[in-house]
């Protein structure tokens, strides 16, 4: 059964990071560069919560917030639901769809080690999924 290990073992090593003084603007402009849809934001070494498109919409844009003004940790999700890398991507999968989220910190002993998706833990399925398919084929034809 794949882990969240197998996800990070594929994707980039950098994970994209921001202060809670940053202003919303600043955030908005990192994930664009950065071609992200989510920041975790670090206080110094500690976590201290995650920055989401969905944050913006909902919190910013709907509320009547300037993006210039407003600092991240205002509207940034504090309550962080998070995995380690040792995490079944079934798991990652049952937390994502049961708490309509679509990134997971990964956090070892207290420490940011990543982060993943929903797409990633879909195209793990996927891969894993093809994967079975081929065994059983090879296994049914005889190879």
């Amino acid at each position: 059964m794949a882990t969240v290990t197998n996800i990070l073992a594929n994707k980039a090593k950098e994970t994209f990071t921001i202060s809670p003084e940053s202003s919303v603007y600043q955030a908005l402009e990192m994930m664009v560069a950065k071609n992200v849809s989510a920041l975790i934001i670090m206080d110094g070494e500690q976590i201290a919560g995650i920055f989401t498109e969905r944050d913006y919409a909902r919190k910013v844009i709907l509320k009547g917030k300037a993006s210039k003004e407003t600092p991240v940790s205002d509207i940034m999700t504090k309550d962080l639901i998070t995995v380690t890398a040792g995490t079944s991507i079934d798991d990652c999968m049952q937390l994502m769809t049961s708490k309509y989220i679509r990134h997971l910190p990964v956090v070892e002993e207290k420490k940011l080690i990543g982060i993943i998706s929903i797409g990633d833990v879909v195209r793990q399925i996927i891969e894993d999924q093809k994967f079975l398919i081929e065994n059983m084929g090879n296994y049914i034809g005889g190879a």
